[in-house]
């Protein structure tokens, strides 16, 4: 027989007891909360330092305790203790016939797989799920800790809560003005455990599926005058294929701005040299080589995912958003790689008007292994474009402008273009994103580095 102490629990003294969690005859752990003691600044659980059976408890709640105070006297019965402790517990806190039985948390935890201990109760499949996934409702809702902040617990029993995958919300108090104890977290994950699989489970992990509210259903003639006119075409299958790459691909998005003063320069010049008839140099064309120069520098962007698969490409293909009447398109620039700057603006006019004219052919918007958004000519700095299945990453460029910049002794005029670079996590990863955008930049101020 021996004392169970308060131990240190800093700079407190004479603090009140406002819960005594045990009782004469109770079979305790290590680390189990023993009584509640709240101070000026927080409420705190006490644990026990030993395990073993309590033979007399020496506290009761108003009383002031400090370090060092006596809790309760705890006999010790060595590997007995630990050995009685599951029935002991069962017996106090049994439900009736035919419940499951109740083992401590510690043996609660190593029989995740409950296949004997409740074969009646639990069917195959649940008895192979972690307590983490069988401890979820039957709608299928995750649980929420953040419900749990506001339920009156002690920091063990929170602890507890968490290693079991337990909401605290959900689980019925047993104590004292509503408070949540250890037996009744355990209780909760015995009952969750033995509840059989629902049918209406959410979808396995992978296979596209949410659990979404349905989409409400509004007159709008109630409120005022309407029009309905249905989708165009381009726009439902668009529409359809944004919403799939926005759910199923981890978006990341980096920002950074670059210096194209002296690039527009030459762009400028390049136009006005240029014969009659021939397409105009775009800014966009410039970025298409860019990106196959950074694509050839970071050959990690220039992947496909199939599956548990890496797809590297071994070829060029640069594809850009054109806004046309019926909605956004995305030509492919074939080979980019291969051509120069003035022969991909020229395919880059034939192809925009092709699709405005509405008769892009569908392998004409096939194979790009990356895509540039540009809103240069609308307005606008930076934005978040959404990835262009099964390509992982995409280029936005926000509208160009004039903006003081120091070079070293003074603040000089400089025409500064925003870009968005939004890539696909499970491929890539931040610190080579961070590069790639980098070396963009860096070849769009000096378009003399695309040479090499």
């Amino acid at each position: 027989m021996q004392q169970l102490r308060v131990p240190d629990i800093g700079d407190y003294k004479n603090i009140p007891v406002i819960e005594v969690l045990i009782q004469a005859g109770d079979v305790v752990d290590v680390e189990q909360s023993l009584i509640t003691l709240e101070s000026d600044k927080a409420t705190m659980d006490v644990p026990s330092t030993s395990a073993g059976t309590i033979r007399e408890v020496l506290l009761k709640p108003g009383d002031v305790v400090s370090m060092g105070s006596v809790i309760a006297h705890i006999e010790f019965a060595g590997a007995g203790a630990h050995a009685t402790a599951a029935p002991v517990a069962e017996e106090k806190r049994s439900s009736g016939a035919g419940s499951a039985e109740v083992a401590p948390h510690s043996d609660l935890m190593l029989q995740v797989p409950l296949a004997e201990a409740n074969a009646a109760a639990v069917t195959s499949a649940a008895s192979t799920q972690s307590i983490a996934v069988a401890a979820q409702p039957d709608t299928g809702a995750q649980l929420a800790p953040e419900r749990s902040t506001d339920v009156a617990a002690g920091p063990s029993v929170r602890k507890l809560a968490r290693e079991l995958g337990v909401a605290l919300a959900d689980v019925k108090p047993g104590g004292r003005n509503g408070r949540v104890l250890r037996e009744d977290v355990l209780a909760h994950a015995k009952t969750v455990l033995a509840r059989p699989v629902s049918s209406s489970a959410p979808a396995a992990a992978g296979s596209g599926g949410l659990e979404l509210l349905p989409w409400p259903e509004i007159d709008f003639a109630k409120f005022g005058p309407v029009e309905r006119s249905p989708l165009s075409r381009i726009k439902r299958i668009s529409g359809a294929n944004l919403h799939r790459n926005w759910v199923r691909i981890p978006h990341v998005t980096n920002f950074d701005q670059t210096d194209i003063t002296e690039l527009e320069a030459l762009r400028v010049t390049l136009n006005r040299e240029a014969r009659e008839g021939t397409a105009k140099v775009t800014l966009l064309a410039f970025l298409i080589k860019a990106c196959v120069s950074a694509l050839q520098r970071f050959p990690q962007f220039n992947v496909s995912l199939d599956g548990q698969d890496v797809v590297q490409k071994r070829y060029f293909h640069i594809g850009f958003a054109a806004d046309t009447p019926n909605g956004l398109v995305v030509p492919v620039i074939r080979d980019a790689d291969r051509k120069g700057v003035a022969a991909i603006a020229t395919e880059m006019a034939e192809l925009a008007q092709t699709a405005r004219a509405g008769k892009l052919a569908p392998a004409q918007m096939q194979g790009g292994c990356m895509s540039i958004s540009s809103l240069g000519g609308i307005g606008g700095t930076h934005f978040t474009p959404i990835i262009n299945a099964p390509e992982v990453a995409i280029l936005g460029v926000g509208k160009a402008g004039t903006k003081p910049m120091w070079n070293g002794s003074a603040f000089e005029p400089r025409l500064i273009l925003p870009l968005s670079l939004s890539w696909d996590h499970r491929a890539v990863d931040g610190a080579e994103a961070g590069r790639f955008l980098a070396y963009l930049a860096t070849l769009m101020t000096d378009f003399r580095r695309a040479l090499l």
